[in-house]
């Protein structure tokens, strides 16, 4: 069974993210093979806060050039994460 430190990978820091943020909306960088309920259990045992709704995506790999070569960047999930109205916040992001 795998633990919810291994379905959660890594918050997202953008200015769009921190923007949600102030609206109780999170994002957090996931397993490419988590599903909703996955990313629902591990957040709220993560960080002990009640989850109202889960949108999850795949974001595709940008193509970039090297000089003549082209490459790939990685391919992951990406998860929106929006408590409920009585959930307290994550302080994580309650710093930056």
């Amino acid at each position: 069974m795998r633990s919810a430190y291994d379905v959660i990978i890594k918050p997202v820091i953008s200015e769009q993210s921190m923007d949600q943020a102030q609206e109780k909306k999170y994002t957090f960088k996931v397993a490419t093979d988590a599903n909703k309920t996955q990313v629902k259990l591990a957040v709220e045992e993560i960080f002990g806060v009640e989850v109202k709704k889960v949108n999850i995506m795949n974001v595709d790999g940008k193509m970039k050039r090297m000089g003549r070569t082209m490459g790939k960047t990685p391919a992951y999930k990406k998860a929106i994460i929006t408590l409920t109205e009585g959930s307290k916040e994550i302080e994580f992001f309650q710093g930056l």
